[in-house]
């Protein structure tokens, strides 16, 4: 962990949101396949320290946006990697990720529906809508670690809940298969 180095990405990413903000759009929107919402940079560290993220290799942000997540995933994990459709939001992590140099992370830019999750001992999911929609099933089938679930809604019906608590009264939830 990089305590100096997560205050650099939550100041960049904070920057990042005012500038929208001034602009008249808040950062949240829909893409071609779901809806992007910023995940808080002090909840998403502090569940990653209380899960113990440092202990796993490979990290996936299903659905990874902006990259934030990633990039501070890169601060526990060996290979933080995340996958997000939209062009904007896929181009603005790259960036990010080139102000820092951090080399442990990548993003692919593509339907998440078109990755292979096998590869990873923990995915994250800030889900957009109800895992029902095929996600789960994926899940079942290609999941081999841990699924960080972070917010209160859409909770997985199939997979194993084996941790949850609160970071700031958001619900962090930890799945197995």
């Amino acid at each position: 962990m990089n305590d100096a180095l997560f205050s650099q990405i939550k100041k960049e990413y904070d920057n990042f949101h005012r500038e929208l903000l001034r602009k008249g759009k808040l950062p949240i929107w829909s893409t071609s396949k779901g809806f992007w919402n910023a995940s808080i940079s002090d909840e998403v560290y502090e569940a990653f320290k209380r899960i113990g993220l440092h202990k796993f290799k490979s990290f996936l942000d299903i659905g990874s946006g902006d990259g934030k997540v990633v990039l501070i995933a890169s601060l526990f994990c060996e290979n933080a990697e995340g996958v997000e459709i939209d062009n904007f939001l896929h181009n603005k992590a790259i960036e990010m990720q080139g102000k820092f140099g951090i080399r442990n992370a990548v993003f692919h830019n593509k339907d998440f529906f078109e990755h292979d999750f096998s590869k990873y001992g923990v995915l994250f999911l800030a889900p957009d809508a109800s895992l029902d929609r095929g996600l789960e099933n994926k899940l079942l089938r290609e999941m081999n670690g841990k699924l960080v679930h972070y917010g209160h809604h859409f909770q997985p019906r199939f997979l194993k809940k084996e941790d949850a608590f609160l970071v700031n009264g958001t619900l962090i939830s930890v799945y197995s298969k």
